[in-house]
């Protein structure tokens, strides 16, 4: 049986990068799921149990949220935190969505969209990296932290997973240019 993966940083860190390159090492990837859901918080236990079985790895929203209760219900999952600079991160968050609301930013932010809310982004974005980082405290062993931005690729992620170095670059997914 594969070790699930859990990837639990929030989005505009690197998450859809991240996806293609567990694709790349073998491993079955969904997310973001629930997005649109207009209950997300009422669907989200039963959407992601469902989706556990299915998976190995797991990306972008809900999966931050849930790390906790992933780790009770898939004991010996590996969990990473893919994190950006707090400045760099909410820019690119309020150039990527704007204005525009979703279920899930809501659940997770209080506030659908982020243009206009960028403090309570922010507070949201540093509390869950803290959070994480304290929970993982006594077990370094489950949780890497990646920093795509300032180098973090292959080297960390296939070292953490015990997997070999595939000879390509990293993957660079949803770049801002891309979307144009």
């Amino acid at each position: 049986m594969t070790t699930k993966v859990f990837c639990i940083g929030f989005h505009k860190t690197g998450t859809s990068s991240l996806a293609e390159a567990l694709k790349m090492l073998g491993y079955k990837v969904t997310g973001p799921n629930g997005v649109g859901d207009p209950d997300i918080s009422n669907n989200v236990y039963r959407m992601a149990f469902q989706l556990v079985d299915k998976f190995d790895a797991f990306q972008d929203n809900p999966w931050p949220l849930l790390f906790k209760i992933m780790d009770a219900k898939c004991p010996g999952s590996k969990f990473i935190l893919t994190v950006r600079e707090p400045r760099a991160w909410i820019e690119s968050v309020v150039k990527h969505f704007g204005r525009r609301e979703t279920p899930m930013r809501k659940w997770i932010y209080g506030l659908g969209m982020p243009e206009g809310n960028e403090g309570i982004y922010m507070k949201r974005y540093n509390a869950h990296n803290n959070e994480v980082l304290d929970y993982f405290e006594a077990r370094p062993r489950d949780l890497l932290i990646m920093d795509l931005a300032k180098g973090s690729g292959w080297k960390e992620l296939c070292g953490f997973l015990e997997k070999q170095i595939p000879n390509i670059p990293f993957p660079h997914a949803n770049k801002a240019l891309d979307r144009c």
